[in-house]
């Protein structure tokens, strides 16, 4: 049985990556059915116990836009905090901050375009106008000592625009970054980027004075090309990655975008490479192939698919070893 990789370490990576696990909030978004709230619930907390230390919980966006996350109040009330776990949650504006802040919320997010056709699809503005209704959020998140994120959709292509040039990419991520968020992640939104494309963008990134450490890569697997552009950014010397448990997730405003990097594959290609993250992938995997059952299909990961049947094998066989 093979419940884990052969451990051969590789120059130029970091010792450890942080793994930003957005489940809860961009892999649930885009079901078609609501998933009822005790199962969010159980979702964060599974993710929690097995080991993942910033668990994207919600957002405060209108339920109009996103049905499924119209519950981010009474979820955030359930949720039972534990210590040293981070629970971000993304906020489109002003109001939505008000309804963090009432919450306790100490980690928020805003979600910005690097097109101007897919924010006007997704806000309904344009990119001058995105940043100007993110100024006072991210000014009165910080006034009230919350960590703020950005994420930049789009950077590797859009749907409608086709390829987008890094120049665009880095001037509007390095605006996001100014308006005063720590962290810039860098989102491959329908899943088109490749290593040398990812290396290039982190490089223009770097020359225009923003260094890995503020940055984040955020890849779908539309082409499966998600891990191996993960471990471009990796060589670049990032060392947070976006990934939602058993891959689930896409973009309700981008057709075209497929699952987010599974965080199993993730983990299994870190743990060969003998990079930590303080994550039990076993753990993980019993937690994805449960909420796999909870939506009625199998899991995309195709870590959780193999490591589910050598676990049902091993549980099995010590069954077996019980009577």
């Amino acid at each position: 049985m093979m419940l884990e990789p052969m451990r051969v370490p590789a120059d130029g990576l970091p010792e450890r990556v942080t793994i930003y696990e957005v489940g809860p909030r961009d892999g649930l978004q885009n079901e078609p059915s609501v998933v009822p709230l005790e199962v969010k619930a159980e979702l964060v907390a599974r993710l929690a116990a097995a080991g993942l230390t910033t668990i994207e919980t919600t957002s405060f966006v209108h339920p109009k836009w996103v049905p499924q996350l119209a519950d981010a109040e009474e979820l955030l009330k359930r949720v039972e905090r534990v210590p040293g776990v981070r629970y971000p949650v993304l906020v489109p504006n002003e109001r939505g901050l008000d309804r963090a802040l009432d919450l306790g919320v100490t980690d928020v997010a805003i979600f910005g375009s690097a097109t101007e056709t897919f924010a006007r699809r997704n806000l309904n503005r344009s990119v001058d106008a995105s940043i100007e209704m993110f100024a006072p959020v991210v000014a009165r998140a910080r006034e009230n000592g919350l960590a703020v994120r950005a994420y930049l959709s789009m950077c590797f292509g859009d749907p409608w625009e086709g390829p987008v040039p890094i120049e665009q990419v880095v001037r509007n991520g390095r605006r996001l970054l100014d308006l005063g968020c720590g962290q810039l992640s860098l989102g491959d939104t329908i899943g088109v980027g490749t290593p040398g494309h990812v290396t290039a963008l982190l490089e223009a990134f770097a020359q225009a004075g923003v260094g890995p450490e503020r940055l984040a890569v955020h890849f779908h697997d539309t082409y499966g090309q998600a891990l191996v552009n993960t471990l471009s950014a990796l060589r670049a010397g990032v060392t947070v990655v976006d990934a939602s448990a058993g891959g689930i997730g896409g973009c309700p405003y981008a057709r075209s975008a497929t699952g987010n990097l599974a965080t199993e594959d993730l983990l299994w290609m870190l743990a060969g490479l003998g990079v930590e993250t303080g994550v039990d992938l076993r753990s993980l995997v019993a937690t994805s192939v449960w909420l796999a059952g909870e939506l009625g299909r199998p899991s995309p990961s195709r870590v959780v698919r193999a490591l589910a049947k050598e676990l049902a094998s091993e549980a099995s066989e010590a069954s077996k070893d019980e009577e």
